[in-house]
């Protein structure tokens, strides 16, 4: 299952069942876990970390040194979970000295030509469309899906549930369970199609609806919208999230 083309260091460690292709590089300081794929001319380089059942494709470069002038070669991973595909000329960055660690959950596509910065933290569940590029230390929570050639600004913050459509640039952080288009990237309504797939009751997706409607689609401003929220629309789990996110986790301020 490991091609004698292949080049695997002597210290890293391979998990079972794994298929190495011809010229695929392995590095020194890298673990692999078990039944994971990697392609010919992929590289997993110092530093990563790799659960289960990872499908690797052609060209891909995981952990790869960080694109930031700041990085003096600190001792960093990249971590990813278990069940991700990486698709071919994907380049996930290792972390720096600001968080020591890029960190990609499981169950993730990330599509052909993406990028993933230095420190990024990925959720589970989550599709990085063609060409997307994500920079360094942005946040993107659990389900979120970019669709091709996204431009994501450094520390941004993604909520989970969003849909992002292609070609779209964002500086400022998109809360859960929206639709983001045009440009500069806008809110466009409620991603009631991606609700429903994920099994979202009605009454939950009419209740996120209200709530959205009091940020964007009234005359109040942010903090008087999240005020009318509280007052009138019950705190489910959901309503909560929307709520914390933009109280609480959104640093830049959320897209208007």
């Amino acid at each position: 299952m490991i091609s004698p083309l292949a080049y695997i260091d002597p210290e890293a460690k391979i998990g079972k069942d794994c298929e190495i292709g011809a010229f695929a590089y392995i590095d020194k300081n890298v673990v692999i876990g078990d039944n994971c794929e990697i392609m010919p001319h992929a590289s997993v380089l110092y530093g990563t970390r790799m659960g289960n059942n990872n499908k690797v494709f052609h060209g891909a470069v995981i952990g790869g040194v960080p694109q930031d002038l700041k990085f003096k070669g600190e001792d960093t991973t990249c971590e990813i979970g278990d069940n991700n595909t990486i698709r071919e000329n994907v380049t996930i960055n290792r972390g720096t000295a600001s968080r020591g660690k890029t960190v990609v959950g499981s169950n993730n596509l990330f599509m052909e030509n993406s990028h993933i910065g230095h420190d990024c933290i990925i959720g589970n569940g989550c599709i990085i469309g063609n060409s997307s590029k994500i920079a360094g230390e942005v946040v993107i929570d659990d389900n979120a899906i970019l669709s091709a050639c996204v431009l994501v600004h450094q520390f941004c913050h993604i909520g989970g549930y969003i849909m992002v459509q292609g070609g779209c640039r964002s500086s400022m952080d998109i809360p859960p369970y929206i639709i983001v288009g045009r440009e500069p990237a806008r809110y466009c309504g409620l991603n009631i199609v991606g609700l429903r797939r994920r099994g979202f009751s009605n009454e939950t997706i009419t209740n996120i609806r209200n709530a959205y409607r009091l940020i964007y689609e009234s005359d109040n401003n942010v903090s008087t919208g999240l005020a009318k929220i509280k007052e009138t629309i019950p705190m489910t789990p959901e309503i909560e999230y929307i709520v914390n996110f933009i109280e609480k986790q959104s640093e830049r301020g959320i897209i208007g």
